[in-house]
């Protein structure tokens, strides 16, 4: 693994993992501390301005952006337990109005898989996690960031996720029939098409529940808690996890 003792590493917790799923970010916090990262956590964070941007209010996004810039402008790379906040950062902000120095800091953010197997350098994982697991991968860590090789590109393509979760000792990935389908959550998508949305997220749990997941893990929490609150209607056995949840469970 490589040595960051002497880097200064941040950790940007998006504003749906702080208000509904905190206990993520004290697990991403966890996971890097196991690899030598004392990541430290800028109070002055706030929302990256994806909600914003994705509607089309790219003005009120531009404040939000140049805010992260200011926050993490000091460290050497920024982690982020989310595909869909750390593809805001690094593809969308340099679309917003950004000098040369503001797109480097865009360039130092890494969704945390990404981070631990690209950066880090992290092979076998400590411990174990004796579950059939399931890997939900998010469309926009899979399409925007390349985490992991969606069925429309030709070609090999790493999937640090995956790679991780195989490297837990007693954790099974179940191979499922779709492997990079869209759960249907897509932010204000599930707002403005509710029955389409709860379609997708029915088809991705069903997926799952055939090929005999226990648990259904994702690198992208907003994802996760749009299943969840499916499978909690549906009454199903299944239950969510974000993959830093599982790498340090798999540590007690």
């Amino acid at each position: 693994m490589r040595d960051l003792s002497g880097k200064r590493i941040a950790l940007f917790v998006p504003c749906y993992v702080d208000q509904f799923a905190p206990r993520v970010a004290m697990a991403a916090r966890a996971v890097l501390a196991r690899v030598g990262v004392a990541a430290e956590f800028p109070v002055e964070q706030t929302c990256c301005g994806q909600p914003m941007a994705n509607m089309g209010c790219h003005d009120d996004a531009v404040p939000l952006a140049e805010r992260f810039v200011r926050v993490f402008a000091d460290y050497d790379y920024v982690v982020c337990p989310s595909g869909s906040c750390t593809a805001m950062v690094r593809r969308h902000y340099p679309e917003l109005t950004f000098d040369a120095s503001d797109r480097s800091v865009c360039e130092r953010t890494f969704e945390l898989c990404e981070f631990l197997d690209g950066v880090v350098g992290v092979g076998s994982w400590p411990g174990s996690f004796e579950h059939r697991v399931g890997l939900h991968k998010g469309c926009h860590g899979l399409r925007d960031l390349r985490i992991g090789t969606s069925s429309e590109r030709i070609g090999a393509a790493g999937d640090p996720v995956a790679g991780l979760l195989s490297n837990v000792a007693g954790l099974e990935l179940v191979e499922l029939s779709r492997t990079d389908e869209c759960c249907g959550f897509g932010g204000t998508f599930s707002l403005d098409e509710p029955g389409v949305s709860a379609m997708m997220g029915r088809d991705r749990i069903a997926d799952h529940g055939q090929a005999g997941a226990e648990i259904i893990a994702s690198g992208d929490m907003s994802c996760l808690l749009h299943l969840d609150g499916l499978m909690r209607r549906q009454h199903s056995a299944m239950r969510v996890m974000h993959v830093a949840e599982i790498l340090a469970e798999a540590l007690v």
